[in-house]
C-alpha cells in the first residue's frame, strides 16, 4: 500500500477539517476529539455536496445541504444511519500526515 503526504499535524489542528486531493481522490481529513486524525470521502453520499463546506464538531460531521451526520472516527452514518463514508487509511510520520487511496471508491446513498 503506498501512501501520499497530504500535509503536517501543524496544519491540522483538533476539532478541525481540512479538504485534499489525493490521487484525484477528494477526501477531507478531519482531527477528532483527542487528536485522533482520519480521512474520508470528501463528499456527502447523499447528493455530492462537498463536506467541507458542512460543519464539524470535533465528534462528528454534517453536511451543509441537508444535514446528514457522520462519525468522525469511523465514518458511519448517525444521521440517517444506513449509510457511510469510505475511510481512507492515514499514517503518521513524524509531523508528516500521509494516505493512501489504493483500492478506496467512495460510497453512496439513497436519495
Amino acid at each position: 500500500m503506498s501512501f501520499t503526504k497530504v500535509c503536517t499535524v501543524d496544519e491540522l489542528w483538533e476539532g478541525e477539517m481540512a479538504p485534499f486531493t489525493v490521487n484525484d481522490h477528494e477526501i477531507v481529513l478531519v482531527c477528532a476529539d483527542g487528536g485522533e486524525i482520519s480521512a474520508f470521502q470528501g463528499v456527502c453520499p447523499h447528493q455530492d455536496i462537498a463536506l467541507a463546506e458542512g460543519q464539524f464538531d470535533g465528534k462528528k460531521l454534517i453536511c451543509r445541504a441537508h444535514l446528514w451526520q457522520f462519525d468522525a472516527s469511523s465514518g458511519k452514518g448517525i444521521n440517517p444511519d444506513d449509510c457511510a463514508l469510505a475511510k481512507y487509511p492515514v499514517r503518521i510520520d513524524g509531523d508528516d500526515i500521509y494516505v493512501s487511496t489504493e483500492g478506496v471508491e467512495p460510497l453512496f446513498a439513497h436519495s
